[in-house]
């Protein structure tokens, strides 16, 4: 059966839903006006490297068997889905329509599945540890997740690297590193019996006989997608210096000794809160797959082109290693760079947000 997924976010969105189009869902992608037109004449173009091939692939949603469309936050109908995705940078959610739509879905009751770095407050909420910790501070807005369940917000580590190329038009993506999404299990089997069945329908497309990557990959407990915590402190967030942006590369293989201390201090920070380290990636995988990640994350990229606010992953890992009384000065010095430098983005009257 076909299933309606609605994706808030046209850009890294588009890899969830060219992957549920390749399956024969129906996807929406919530997006400007501007975009949405784009999308809804031209469709978009998917661009990813199969297993054991030099060259990317190009994937046009208009020859997949699930239907796609493109809409504006304000002209959607939440009763049309059965699931939703949450494909936004963080910051972006206190756009005033983006926030009547959240308003909507949570009134629904819809079930949402986050493929943000940043986890939404509901789902931080599930985890005991965390439940009653203060991390507000780390949001843009808080306020925006008050009416979600926690049961129904869960969370899929967004480990797949992909990006706009600049020179192209707002509905090309292209995949640099074709990783799975992690997603963990919703409280309810209701919607957990959905996830699996996207996860399977998934794993059996295939591109001219051959296995195509980035799959989605369905588990029980809610610590796996935290595993991407450190790969961000480790690199993403270090990709930000009091100068120029460096590449996530140069970010790890800089000094590798004190890249590993990081690594090992938020995985540490994971297990105190309750992970298993079979939930966890190993440090030499990352530093391996960092190696051909050559150009700054997405977050150095906002930062440097004037973005006042981006997701603050690295401040909720600082927030929650002091409320637990594991502070690291390698973290503190992390979120002490990227607020010198948002700020001197504000002082400067920083354009436009990410």
């Amino acid at each position: 059966m076909a299933r309606n997924v609605l994706i808030l976010g046209a850009s890294y969105g588009s890899l969830l839903g060219t992957k549920l189009l390749m399956a024969g869902h129906n996807v929406t992608l919530v997006c400007r006006s501007k975009t949405a037109e784009l999308i809804n004449r031209d469709g978009t173009e998917v661009r990813i490297k199969l297993r054991d091939e030099a060259v990317h692939r190009a994937i046009f949603s208009r020859d997949l068997p699930g239907k796609l469309d493109a809409i504006t936050p304000q002209n959607v109908d939440v009763s049309r889905y059965d699931l939703v995705g949450l494909a936004m940078q963080e910051p972006q959610y206190t756009n005033h329509t983006v926030r009547m739509l959240m308003i909507k879905i949570a009134a629904a009751k819809l079930p949402c599945l986050s493929i943000m770095n940043m986890p939404p407050l509901p789902y931080l909420k599930r985890i005991p540890a965390l439940a009653d910790m203060d991390l507000e501070e780390a949001y843009t807005n808080a306020q925006v997740w008050e009416r979600f369940e926690p049961g129904l917000v869960t969370l899929c580590s967004p480990d797949p690297q992909a990006f706009r190329p600049p020179e192209e038009a707002a509905n090309v993506l292209h995949v640099g590193l074709p990783t799975n999404f992690k997603a963990s299990a919703f409280a309810d089997e209701k919607h957990n019996r959905v996830l699996r069945e996207l996860e399977a329908d998934i794993d059996a497309v295939t591109l001219a006989g051959q296995d195509v990557p980035v799959k989605l990959k369905v588990f029980d407990s809610l610590f796996v997608p935290l595993a991407k915590w450190s790969m961000l402190l480790t690199g993403n967030y270090r990709c930000i210096t009091p100068h120029e942006p460096q590449s996530i590369r140069d970010a790890v293989h800089g000094d590798l000794a004190r890249s590993q201390t990081i690594y090992d201090h938020v995985d540490a920070i994971a297990r105190r809160l309750g992970a298993d380290p079979q939930d966890q990636v190993p440090f030499a995988k990352y530093a391996k797959a960092a190696e051909s990640l050559l150009k700054p994350s997405s977050a150095a990229r906002a930062v440097a082109s004037g973005a006042p606010f981006i997701e603050r992953v690295d401040l909720l890992v600082k927030l929650i290693s002091h409320q637990i009384g594991a502070p690291n000065a390698e973290i503190d010095r992390t979120v002490d760079t990227v607020d010198q430098k948002l700020n001197e983005k504000i002082v400067q009257g920083g354009s436009g947000a990410q």
